[in-house]
């Protein structure tokens, strides 16, 4: 069986989770990578066949999507191009993490495209949205990748079609311990502005990822640090608590290991806002304004009792029911009657 496993490259969560996924796809047959995409910093340890330029959000330094530059960094007639000449029908399936070019090409040519990703969940109807309506933010959402049928990771599972977070095996068996640290990934913010912010918190020491640096470096009580999986998860796993915006798989890292977790959800971001959504309805602290809710940014600190959520390892049972769900319409050989 032939499978295209397409990974979307904007931010590091998509390329995480796909550390875990490859692994169980691999025992149905031969798999090849697709990722497009210009903003994630992991790198994959196996062969990627298809590099595209993909359609990118450009993190800003103001805390959220850098319009200007994400419409400079554009460009539409290479993503045609990409999508056009992408063989898709060469595969018996095309899985897709929200991954815009194979999505795209499958609808050109009514290909099948089954989606597996966190963004296939927020838009269920049981999941908790913001107050605030954004038409546009959704409508981006949903058809930016469009799938034909789609499997989805939320915070909590709903029904059939949404399952609890993957969690990585470096965090699940990780040693779990409190140095008293706390981890900060906001790559949506400059580091002046994050050491301005954080610097407040004089007792407080911070291990702040960041996507604009590329050295190390100490600014009073916080270590500036380029961002890096094996150093990133080391400072997690053995941290206070987690300071990042609301995405989904650092979230769900920190509820799983038991850290004081408050999320900054990024201007603009409709994904990530009904992500805060979701963390508030779960008790989670969540912010609208980095630099003006201080205080609420000290009650966290001083909170005592974070949300834990030893999320099941389901990972392959969502593997063996997508393909069940699809292996017998493309590759009849390989079905079981």
């Amino acid at each position: 069986m032939k499978i295209l496993y397409a990974i979307q490259g904007t931010g590091n969560g998509h390329i995480s989770r796909a550390f875990e996924v490859i692994g169980h796809l691999k025992k149905y047959g031969e798999v090849d990578l697709l990722i497009s995409g210009t903003q994630c910093d992991i790198k994959l340890p196996w062969k990627v066949k298809y590099r595209f330029h993909g359609m990118s959000f450009i993190f800003g330094k103001k805390g959220g999507v850098d319009l200007k530059e994400t419409f400079l960094r554009s460009r539409p007639y290479e993503f045609l191009k990409e999508a056009l000449t992408l063989p898709v029908y060469q595969y018996d399936l095309v899985l897709n993490d929200f991954e815009p070019v194979s999505a795209w090409a499958c609808k050109l040519r009514n290909v099948k495209c089954v989606g597996i990703s966190h963004q296939s969940a927020v838009l269920h109807p049981q999941v908790p949205k913001p107050r605030t309506r954004d038409i546009v933010g959704k409508a981006i959402l949903k058809h930016y990748a469009p799938v034909s049928t789609a499997h989805g990771f939320h915070f909590k599972s709903i029904g059939q079609t949404v399952s609890t977070p993957v969690i990585r095996d470096d965090i699940r068996w990780a040693n779990n311990r409190n140095k008293g640290h706390y981890t900060v990934y906001l790559p949506s913010y400059s580091d002046d502005k994050i050491i301005q912010v954080l610097s407040q918190f004089k007792n407080t020491k911070w291990h702040v990822f960041s996507k604009h640096t590329n050295t190390e470096y100490t600014a009073d009580n916080i270590d500036i640090k380029p961002v890096n999986k094996e150093k990133f998860t080391k400072s997690l796993v053995s941290g206070a608590g987690v300071l990042c915006n609301a995405g989904f798989e650092t979230p769900a890292e920190a509820l799983f290991l038991g850290k004081k977790l408050c999320v900054i959800p990024m201007k603009g971001q409709y994904e990530q806002h009904c992500n805060a959504a979701f963390l508030e309805s779960m008790g989670i602290t969540t912010l609208n304004s980095f630099s003006k809710e201080l205080e609420r940014i000290q009650d966290w600190l001083d909170s005592k009792q974070p949300v834990q959520i030893k999320y099941p390892d389901n990972l392959a049972d969502v593997i063996d029911e997508i393909m069940a769900n699809n292996i017998k319409a493309a590759c009849p050989e390989l079905a079981v009657y």
